[in-house]
């Protein structure tokens, strides 16, 4: 039996190792990569409490600029709550990617880049925005964009690129802005009906109101909750099966529809599961399953399944959501029964024997297929399932050279 010299069965296992590596994604982790860099440790931990770092993780084009501890330390002396340091923080992260290549080649020598300050929709404004500039020197200059053309800070180095995914660099200080630094009322001194109210839910808080279910949410906010609301056209159709409950019924219904828990939405899309909510009490289990798919999230009951369809507010430790059905539990509601099978149609008389076209040239059915269904699905196989014909070869390819190293 013929071996391989151990050089070409080295170079083979690397070769399969590279080839296993390709099927990897250009995920990131913004936690591990400063964390190689100590004097970033500060900036790292806010960017955790914050959940920020969490944002940045799902999103597939962004640029940190990053402070050292130093910068850091400028900031917290400014005492800001730390809803203010997010905000601060936010406007450091920018919805583009800059790598230092790129910084040297800005077009026109300049550009504004919308942070995720700005994403949140709580910055007044263009106040989201930073400037960046080309300046002499071979120096690059970031400042906010309501900072009256002022450069407050300069990039220092590329700190880690995954051409365009993700750019980490440094920059020599915070970057200065009142509106990112005024104060933000904390989530106890928030009015959540209102809030909910404005933002297309005003059916839903209502009766909040109504029930007295609103101070059971308010008792929540300060040690974390996410509200899962449906929209006035939801509720408006939902109101007959409404009433129909009793008092204690549509407290828990309503009640339903928070969790005492902060999930923002990065969390929901990275975590599937089951799910508590301010109903549950004992026995009475009042839970729903989180499932995502990509970008889309789901809550089901066993009574319906709600898509989660946008976002009132996301700032830690509240979260509020708008879905596209009323959450129906099943301590409430009794599931739809499955529909009875129609009747079998009744079957044909049989052909005449002297018929010279009894069915001749037909196809008996497939006895495989379910009743009801058409016997050839492929269409609906092929619909369901993807073919990659490279990553085929490379797994064939990657299991011939396994069989190698063994010979």
């Amino acid at each position: 039996m013929q071996l391989f010299p151990a050089t070409s069965r080295t170079s083979i296992f690397y070769l399969l190792v590279l080839l296993l590596l390709s099927y990897a994604t250009d995920a990131h982790n913004i936690t591990s990569i400063l964390a190689k860099n100590p004097e970033f440790s500060t900036f790292n931990h806010y960017l955790t409490i914050t959940h920020l770092a969490g944002e940045i993780n799902r999103r597939q084009t962004i640029t940190v600029c990053a402070v050292d501890n130093a910068g850091m330390a400028d900031l917290l002396s400014k005492h800001l709550s730390i809803f203010g340091i997010k905000n601060v923080l936010s406007l450091h992260i920018l919805l583009d990617y800059f790598g230092a290549k790129k910084l040297h080649q800005i077009t026109n020598g300049t550009a504004l880049a919308a942070t995720m300050f700005q994403a949140t929709g709580s910055a007044p404004g263009s106040s989201g925005f930073v400037n960046i500039t080309d300046l002499k020197g071979g120096k690059v200059g970031f400042g906010a964009e309501n900072n009256g053309g002022k450069l407050d800070a300069t990039f220092v180095k590329s700190v880690h690129e995954i051409p365009y995914n993700i750019s980490v660099i440094q920059i020599s200080k915070i970057l200065p802005s009142a509106e990112a630094e005024a104060p933000t009322p904390g989530p106890s001194q928030l009015n959540l009906t209102a809030l909910m109210s404005k933002k297309g839910c005003k059916n839903f808080a209502d009766l909040l109101s109504a029930s007295g279910a609103e101070k059971t949410f308010d008792d929540n906010l300060d040690g974390g909750l996410t509200v899962f609301c449906p929209t006035d056209e939801v509720m408006k159709i939902f109101m007959p099966k409404y009433k129909n409950l009793t008092a204690e019924g549509k407290v828990a219904l309503l009640s339903y529809h928070g969790v005492p828990v902060y999930q923002s939405m990065a969390m929901l899309k990275s975590n599937n599961g089951l799910m508590n909510t301010l109903a549950t009490d004992g026995a009475n289990k009042y839970d729903f399953t989180v499932q995502n798919d990509g970008e889309e999230v789901t809550l089901k009951t066993k009574i319906v399944t709600a898509k989660i369809t946008g976002t009132i507010l996301d700032e830690q430790p509240l979260a509020v959501y708008t879905i596209n059905k009323v959450l129906l539990p099943m301590e409430l509601f009794k599931a739809s029964p499955t529909p009875a099978p129609a009747p079998a149609p009744e079957p044909e008389p049989e052909p005449e024997a002297d018929s010279p076209k009894a069915e001749k040239n037909s196809s008996p059915p497939d006895p495989s297929a379910p009743e009801g269904e058409p016997a050839d699905q492929e269409a609906d196989v092929n619909g369901g399932v993807r073919f990659n014909g490279v990553r085929c070869f490379a797994v064939v390819l990657s299991m011939w050279l396994g069989a190698a190293l063994l010979v």
